[in-house]
């Protein structure tokens, strides 16, 4: 094969790109998901015994969910059939089922329908399905990014399997890419290609554990670069680099990604680990999230995990909230890093969360009190009349600015709410506090 032959076969790829030529056709050709399609395991046995029900496959893009259905339909004795949620309405789903309905009576042939981001079906979409699934007229095999729990209805959750995909390994990768590098008659075996170990090794890094985008790469490398003087494709870390220039986030705004990643922003701050608490505040700023979004998590977490063990926690989140719509992006990424790691940093306390709770829930569950007459406004007309403010004892005119009085109506006068820890400024907190307490006694 010379190098015309070789242009020739790269015009011919460009319609039908590298990643749709590689995907496998058995499941003894699949990388990946080890947990779920190894050998063995329950969904590789109903795949080889034709013995398929519904299921949801759900995981991060380029995971493997599509091609696992691209081989149950070439494995099936079912009809297979298939449709994406973006495309498709309650009238497409309709008639699938009428026809399913008619193979099954008049052929006795099951169908498979496999439903591509079935979580862009609203309910009423996913409500159209749910007849036909419980009753055996289709085998259901939902594809999502997103989590089932959140977007997939009860009912249909209930009657299905779910299978979580997860991001491949650097391994997996690895072999897909050499795979396609020596396939012959998919991919690049029959042409002179050589690449680098360490360009090879970047793809697989930054790609993420995402197969697609590996070999969306690859083949962006091998047609963009040159055959050198020996009609060699060389492929060395420049042209890796310059073919996959980012690390591809597995982040969506709206999605699970985006509360998960959100959730560990959150708990590194708690945990004070000023590490991982950059790591995820750069994966949002990099992914695109709110920066309004974010500075309302800092300034939440500031009162919520710091409190009184460091008032000026909060201050500073608000700093950083005023800094996003004073300074805009991206300049505020540095306050709302400054305003994070200051939580992460700072003595810990949730007191004052404990404290407002344990307030609500005595406000809600107990006899409501009058207010002490001492403690009623004197100053509207005819108060003074009833008696209100009469035995009130201003603290400014006792020694420390304190004397002890009742705060609480009378059945609560012994309610004890705040409990400070014994961190931080709340170490001072709780000295005035016994203070004060033995004022009292």
């Amino acid at each position: 094969m010379d190098l015309f032959d070789f242009s020739d076969d790269k015009q011919k790829s460009i319609g039908k790109p590298l990643a749709e030529r590689m995907r496998p056709r058995s499941i003894e050709d699949f990388i990946g998901q080890e947990h779920i399609a190894g050998s063995g395991r329950l969904l590789r046995r109903a795949i080889q015994a034709d013995k398929l029900t519904p299921m949801i496959f759900f995981g991060p893009p380029g995971t493997g969910k599509t091609t696992l259905a691209r081989i149950i339909a070439n494995n099936t004795s079912a009809h297979f059939q298939q449709l994406n949620a973006v495309t498709s309405g309650v009238s497409d789903i309709r008639n699938v089922i009428s026809q399913a309905g008619d193979r099954l009576k008049y052929d006795d042939q099951k169908t498979v329908l496999f439903i591509d981001e079935i979580h862009r079906f609203n309910k009423s979409q996913q409500d159209a399905l749910l007849p036909s699934v419980e009753d055996g007229t289709i085998i259901l095999i939902g594809a999502t990014t997103e989590s089932p729990m959140f977007e997939i209805n009860p009912a249909l959750l209930s009657r299905s399997r779910l299978f979580r995909f997860t991001p491949l390994t650097h391994k997996d990768i690895e072999k897909i890419l050499i795979q396609a590098l020596n396939d012959e008659e998919r991919g690049y075996g029959k042409y002179p290609i050589e690449i680098d170990k360490d360009a090879l090794q970047h793809l697989v890094q930054v790609s993420n554990g995402d197969a697609r985008t590996a070999l969306h790469a690859l083949e962006l490398a091998v047609l963009t670069t040159d055959p050198d003087q020996h009609g060699t494709i060389h492929i060395d870390l420049g042209v890796a680099e310059e073919s996959i220039q980012q690390r591809v986030l597995q982040y969506d705004k709206s999605g699970d990604n985006h509360y998960d990643t959100t959730s560990a922003f959150i708990k590194s701050m708690r945990g004070s680990d000023p590490d991982a608490t950059l790591y995820w505040l750069a994966k949002m700023i990099e992914a695109g999230e709110d920066p309004k979004f974010i500075a309302r998590r800092i300034y939440i977490h500031a009162a919520e995990d710091v409190g009184l063990a460091d008032p000026n926690a909060l201050l500073i989140a608000q700093a950083a909230a005023h800094a996003v719509t004073f300074i805009g992006m991206p300049e505020a990424r540095i306050p709302l890093a400054e305003a994070a790691l200051y939580i992460a940093t700072a003595p810990k306390s949730n007191s004052v969360l404990k404290s407002i709770d344990k307030a609500i829930d005595a406000v809600r569950n107990e006899t409501s009190g009058q207010v002490p007459i001492h403690l009623r406004d004197a100053h509207y007309k005819g108060a003074a009349k009833l008696g209100h403010g009469i035995g009130y004892k201003y603290p400014h005119d006792y020694e420390d600015g304190y004397t002890p009085q009742n705060y609480l109506p009378e059945h609560l006068e012994n309610l004890k709410l705040y409990n400070p820890s014994p961190r931080g400024y709340e170490k001072s907190i709780q000295k005035r506090l016994d203070y004060f307490s033995k004022r009292k006694s």
